[in-house]
């Protein structure tokens, strides 16, 4: 067990000498949500029995005005059976150069769907209608030399663009464009509820005119594990083939459920705080000499700061001996992230870290 050091500030609900602000991944269960996972009721999901897990995919299915969904153990595990179950081998998929989906799961499109990529640029990881247009490439008029695109892969909210959010209209507009080519529209929702939050567009409306969607409950909910896949019955039928060959079949998984359930009870409006913390964070950062924060994208709960060319590293280690953890995702950009542990104390911690920090 760590132990708080009496000078510094407790981390809300596991007192800690540190402040972790690497990523929203790393919160643990609240006391209340441990109880209700104790008291979960569960069957075997692979049975398709738990009623736990049941519930809770109808619950976010009639959340998102979808039919049906899939709880499945990771979110790259929603992203790869989303892929593998609107796409054939040979097809193409197109998204963000800076995707999720492109840098951060281990090339799963072209292992596990045998699919190609083609990737668009844009400002804050967001795409373009018009790029999207322009990236389609379709069989037909080619003799035969480019692949089928099939699928158009968006994030909201961005990761690597700082967690921003698309407008709505350019969402609606990329689902058209991937409409009107014959392809399916996928949502990578992981931080979908950050959005939601954050724009006031409600969460029905905002996945609208997606085929598929993709939330975690690991992240700024707070849950320990799992996340959803949401679309239409079929699709949804054919992705727990998917699921199940890929592993991802789990049996009293209504423990976990049980979290997720919590987790849509309790942890969605929450999220402004962290939206706040981090708009303080950024603010503060950006006045210091030395960091520079594009304060235009930090629209949720992420701070993506610049320090001095191949500075990265240094800055993180300078922050640790501080009690300050943070990830460098470049060599001179590193990253940090509220969850629902991080209290205006630890904030505050956090800014003085970067205001004392050598690098």
């Amino acid at each position: 067990m760590i132990c708080a050091r009496s000078s510094a500030p407790s981390v809300r609900d596991y007192p800690s000498d540190r402040v972790d602000l690497r990523s929203d991944t790393v919160t643990q269960p609240t006391p209340a949500m441990r109880e209700v996972m104790a008291a979960a009721e569960v069957g075997d999901d692979v049975f398709g029995d738990d009623p736990t897990v049941i519930e809770l995919q109808n619950r976010i299915a009639e959340m998102l005005g979808k039919e049906a969904a899939l709880f499945v153990p990771s979110g790259t595990m929603s992203n790869a059976v989303a892929i593998k179950s609107q796409t054939r081998p040979g097809d193409e998929i197109v998204t963000h150069r800076k995707s999720h989906i492109y840098m951060y799961e281990a090339g799963g499109y072209a292992v596990l769907s045998g699919c190609s990529i083609s990737l668009v640029e844009g400002d804050w990881g967001m795409m373009s209608p018009e790029d999207v247009q322009n990236a389609i490439r379709k069989v037909e008029g080619s003799d035969s030399h480019y692949p089928e695109c099939t699928l158009i892969c968006v994030e909201n909210t961005a990761n690597v663009g700082g967690g921003s959010i698309y407008e709505q209209d350019t969402m609606d507009a990329i689902c058209e464009v991937a409409h009107s080519n014959g392809c399916r529209a996928h949502l990578d929702g992981a931080r979908l509820f950050n959005a939601v939050v954050a724009s006031g567009v409600d969460a029905t409306r905002m996945v609208r005119d997606f085929d598929t969607i993709s939330i975690c409950f690991s992240k700024g909910l707070g849950a320990p594990v799992g996340s959803v896949l949401v679309g239409d019955a079929a699709i949804i039928a054919e992705a727990h083939r998917w699921r199940k060959m890929f592993g991802g079949g789990m049996r009293q998984a209504g423990v976990l459920a049980a979290a997720g359930i919590y987790a849509l009870e309790n942890n969605i409006e929450r999220l402004a705080e962290d939206h706040a913390r981090a708009r303080r964070l950024a603010e503060a950062v950006n006045s210091m000499d030395g960091y520079s924060v594009d304060l235009g994208a930090v629209q949720t709960n992420m701070v993506y700061v610049s320090c001095k060319e191949g500075g990265a590293r240094a800055l993180v280690e300078s922050l640790a001996e501080q009690g300050v953890d943070v990830l460098d995702l470049e060599e001179s950009t590193i990253r940090a992230v509220m969850h629902l542990h991080i209290t205006d104390e630890d904030t505050d911690r956090a800014i003085a870290a970067f205001e004392n920090a050598h690098i």
